[in-house]
């Protein structure tokens, strides 16, 4: 594949081309992300069995530009913003339409959002707030976000297919908020079965700070082979 590092609009961004791409992956990505991305587009690449075309936009200020609303801190000071709706705007208006023309792709291609931690949690919201996503690689999503629960089972998401998954040693901590984690995975994954949306919940060994690029890649997999 051919990596390139872009200025789409006001954000870096770092993108895996190949001819003949039938699929677009869009993933809001951090520093470590950025390091680790040659390592989960090769397994993608390994796995997936169809050519596609992954862009991976730099996120400057995590906790707020990739919170639905305000949350107060759930670790340390910092609290979380509301600047997903944003950063959605950004990917519908800026990144999909200049990623489309760049690369002569099919204005109709599929295109699956995913991410990590609370990338994972804004592609999930992405989902339900916009029709531009066919699938969901939600990898360790951040589904303990106060209300986050109460929402998805309020709402309805538009995308076909959504990934779930968590480490078995996630929920094992002492922050309650954290603590969490398990039981809303879980109700997250009972809501999308309720909602007839084609799903899966993967349950990987270890904590939330482990292989995050191969375990964001098992979940665009999946969702590239369900489309």
């Amino acid at each position: 594949m051919i990596k390139e590092n872009l200025n789409i609009g006001d954000r870096v961004c770092t993108v895996y081309s190949v001819d003949n791409a039938k699929v677009l992956l869009i993933q809001p990505v951090d520093d470590h992300d950025i390091e680790v991305l040659d390592s989960e587009v090769s397994y993608i690449e390994e796995n997936a069995g169809m050519n596609f075309i992954l862009a991976a936009f730099k996120i400057n200020d995590w906790n707020n530009e990739l919170s639905p609303w305000q949350a107060p801190p759930a670790f340390g000071k910092e609290g979380f913003g509301c600047g997903a709706g944003k950063t959605l705007e950004y990917v519908e208006d800026i990144l999909i339409p200049q990623i489309i023309k760049k690369y002569a792709l099919a204005e109709d291609i599929p295109i699956i959002t995913g991410g990590y931690s609370l990338a994972a949690l804004f592609s999930l919201w992405a989902i339900y707030s916009s029709d531009k996503f066919k699938a969901c690689a939600a990898a360790f999503p951040s589904v303990w976000f106060p209300r986050w629960i109460e929402y998805s089972q309020n709402n309805s998401p538009k995308a076909e297919h959504i990934y779930l998954s968590l480490g078995d040693k996630e929920e094992k901590t002492k922050n309650k908020i954290m603590a969490s984690v398990g039981e809303c995975i879980k109700k997250q994954y009972e809501i999308q079965q309720n909602n007839g949306i084609d799903t899966i919940l993967e349950w990987n060994e270890g904590n939330h700070f482990k292989d995050a690029d191969i375990r964001t890649a098992k979940g665009f997999v999946w969702c590239v082979e369900h489309l």
